[in-house]
């Protein structure tokens, strides 16, 4: 498909026509507090987080800032640095980050770009173009990321945080009064390594969240464990840098090819999912657990288009160690010898893991603490997950213990047993930022309802005066009684 890239000002015209239509954002009205910084602090700069930046400033809520740890926007979010696969994985007729307005997503966008032809031509959107939209997202709706800025610490105070930060080395300290957490998967857990690969030095393992050198690999002999969409966009990536060898290892028999989250991917069942019972909830991630993570066809397709490309199933790993510079493993009672091995294994839930989660993660309810499954449905995984509210705010673990909770929104894949969609991905946008800022405008107006109280009372001067109808007035006739 050849695609020719327009340049000039007018690919923007209806960008600019849907702003216009919009009208200029509301003024904020949110009072201002002593000693506070942010009404908001959002955390990840990436889709998410650039969206909700966005929703927020139309909501008419000020003084909300962004940060990502990132040293600058190309090495921000996934989609050109640990994301290695061709196309998103998500059907590209789905709303994203424009939320709701088309003029600013991705198909008027793209359509100004390359033409309405190029866009009938795709069936899901090329990764490396959906970077480029988010860039111009950014960059055309004016949000402003403080890049090399790390969130270190949440300390509750009250009604409100202090922010312990690290901004390129040097330590601070901001305040705020709503947390945002738009910091991806592993945001409230982190990378999930089997304990087989643990005992391996570093310069021979990787897990696919981190940054790996695939030109080194050429030549070389890899093993990439996982069965879903990361583990095989990995594999591919190492094979199209020249890797001598690939073998992908998958724990179960057949590959996971039926994506049971699509049974309730409807408005009724989307739109109302947190009103669900939480048996159902419960039944419904379990689901699609024991099922597995489907990795998209051209996914496989991309991996078993080379000869050298070999794929184990019902394969687990026993036993691996370090031997004369390679890894010696012992999988189903054989044994392999490898180069390198990636770990496409995916990521744990346990708030407790987070350094700046640590000092309250305690008191943060999850599934466990608030739905028991039958015995045969039981599962410590999806146990650790988070019961989230329905704008994803943490809810306390003893009631009153911790009130400060409810006002950290987590828009993270933490949120998936609550939520029924991955959250932070573009299937929860169209449903989750909206009740996320709604529910953000509630506390932050109720919070201040006095000073709300005095405004809405306030002396509103008139329009006009009598002079303006005076001229017709109807003037009665004097009786002749």
């Amino acid at each position: 498909m050849t695609q020719t890239l327009h340049h000039d000002d007018a690919a923007d015209d209806e960008a600019r026509r849907t702003l216009e239509l919009l009208g200029p954002a509301p003024d904020n009205w949110v009072p201002d507090r002593p000693g506070i910084d942010h009404n908001v602090l959002i955390v990840g700069g990436g889709q998410t987080g650039s969206a909700f930046a966005f929703a927020l400033r139309r909501a008419g809520i000020g003084r909300v800032g962004v940060i990502d740890a990132a040293q600058d926007a190309s090495k921000a979010g996934v989609w050109l640095t640990r994301a290695r696969m061709n196309k998103l994985r998500t059907p590209k007729s789905l709303v994203g980050p424009e939320g709701g307005l088309p003029g600013l997503g991705f198909q008027a966008w793209h359509e100004a770009r390359f033409g309405a032809a190029s866009y009938r031509e795709i069936d899901r959107i090329p990764r490396e173009q959906w970077a480029r939209y988010l860039a111009w997202y950014r960059e055309f709706l004016d949000v402003s990321v403080r890049y090399g800025t790390r969130l270190v610490k949440i300390e509750p105070q009250g009604t409100h945080f202090r922010l312990h930060l690290d901004v390129n080395g040097s330590a601070h300290v901001e305040t705020a009064r709503k947390v945002l957490l738009c910091n991806g998967v592993a945001g409230n857990g982190g990378a999930f390594v089997p304990r087989v690969l643990a005992s391996l030095p570093d310069t021979h393992v990787a897990h696919t969240s981190q940054a790996i050198d695939f030109a080194a690999l050429r030549g070389k002999s890899v093993a990439v464990l996982g069965g879903a969409a990361s583990a095989f966009d990995a594999a591919a990536t190492a094979l199209e840098a020249g890797a001598g060898s690939v073998h992908l290892f998958v724990r179960r028999t057949t590959l996971a090819a039926v994506p049971v989250s699509r049974a309730r991917a409807y408005p009724g069942a989307y739109d109302n999912y947190f009103d669900l019972p939480d048996a159902l909830r419960w039944s419904q991630a379990l689901r699609f657990k024991r099922s597995g993570s489907t990795a998209p066809l051209d996914s496989i397709q991309r991996v078993t288009r080379f000869p050298n490309f070999h794929l184990h199933t019902g394969a687990q790993w026993q036993s691996a160690h370090e031997a004369n510079g390679r890894i010696v493993a012992q999988v189903s009672y054989e044994t392999f010898e490898f180069d390198f091995a990636i770990a496409g294994t995916g990521y744990f839930i346990d708030p407790s893991a987070r350094p700046e989660l640590a000092d309250f993660a305690a008191q943060i309810r999850l599934w466990r603490d608030q739905y028991t499954p039958p015995s045969n449905d039981a599962d410590e995984g999806l146990g650790a997950h988070p019961y989230l509210g329905a704008a994803l705010e943490y809810l306390e673990k003893t009631p009153g213990a911790a009130p400060y909770l409810q006002d950290i929104h987590v828009y993270n894949p933490a949120g998936f047993v609550s939520a029924g969609v991955p959250v932070g991905d573009v299937p929860s946008m169209k449903r989750d930022i909206p009740a996320v800022v709604r529910r953000i405008s509630r506390d932050l107006f109720i919070a201040d309802l006095d000073s709300h109280a005095a405004r809405l009372a306030a002396d509103v001067p008139a329009d006009f005066d009598e002079s303006a109808y005076a001229s017709s007035l109807w003037q009665r006739e004097a009786s002749n009684a």
